[in-house]
């Protein structure tokens, strides 16, 4: 596995066609020009707008959506197709040799339904195993992946899997010397200001005195499995952060 990778995970709200995505794809042009890097993506707020469209509701149950047929072939369209192909094509646009894939090409994620008490999700997965095989040709040619979370089920089906769960696999898998969480907050915040660095003790700390609250708890929790399966460092920022390597690490820092 390369050590020198450094895995990404943005969500929807900046992947929407703008001024926003253009910061990003530059970033992530300045970044892949430095060191390799694998972009995985969201896309909720697009997916639940085209539902919508289609006179279908969104529905969720304690933040993971409830995926029928219909919503999957929606989360399908938007997310390997709409919003995968356009990251793609702006970077490609700037001269970076990006290439889309879902979990589903070439079986790089392969799932099993995700269970959840006595809720009937759908077709929601979690993956079980990662063809790292995959990246690590993609990564040699010198591409940067853009990927989609949507992955395989072992009835040759798609399951639809939460994107900071893909990233975290993915980063497991290849043992990803970084893993960034782009989110909306700078990064993790204690009477308004960031936290710079954060280990377990710490983490677990702050959560138990209720400052780490919320939807920053499960990635906190993502955070510390990650440096458990042996990326080296993982980082919460927004995109302010990404552009200047700011935000919150959890783990160690490799000293220059």
């Amino acid at each position: 596995m390369d050590q020198s990778l450094r895995v990404i995970k943005v969500g929807g709200a900046e992947l929407a066609e703008g001024p926003v995505l253009d910061r990003l794809v530059n970033r992530l042009r300045t970044l892949h020009a430095r060191s390799p890097i694998a972009l995985v993506h969201g896309g909720g707020p697009e997916i639940a707008a085209l539902q919508r469209r289609l006179g279908l509701e969104p529905c969720y149950v304690e933040g993971l959506r409830i995926t029928d047929d219909a919503c999957m072939e929606v989360a399908e369209m938007v997310l390997s197709g709409a919003v995968n192909k356009r990251v793609v094509a702006h970077l490609v646009a700037t001269g970076t040799p990006a290439i889309g894939l879902c979990g589903v090409d070439a079986g790089l994620f392969r799932a099993t339904p995700l269970k959840h008490g006595q809720v009937d999700l759908g077709r929601v997965g979690e993956i079980e195993h990662v063809n790292a095989q995959v990246l690590t040709l993609l990564l040699g040619a010198g591409l940067l992946p853009v990927i989609s979370p949507i992955s395989l089920g072992a009835d040759g089906r798609a399951l639809n899997v939460n994107a900071d769960h893909a990233a975290l696999a993915l980063a497991r898998a290849m043992r990803a010397e970084e893993l960034t969480f782009v989110t909306d907050t700078p990064g993790v915040l204690q009477q308004g200001q960031v936290i710079p660095e954060i280990d377990h003790d710490l983490a677990e700390h702050l959560i138990l005195e209720g400052v780490i609250t919320g939807g920053m708890v499960p990635k906190i929790r993502s955070a510390l499995e990650a440096l458990v399966a042996g990326v080296r460092r993982v980082r919460i920022t927004n995109l302010d952060g990404l552009e200047r390597d700011g935000g919150t690490c959890i783990g160690i820092t490799r000293q220059e």
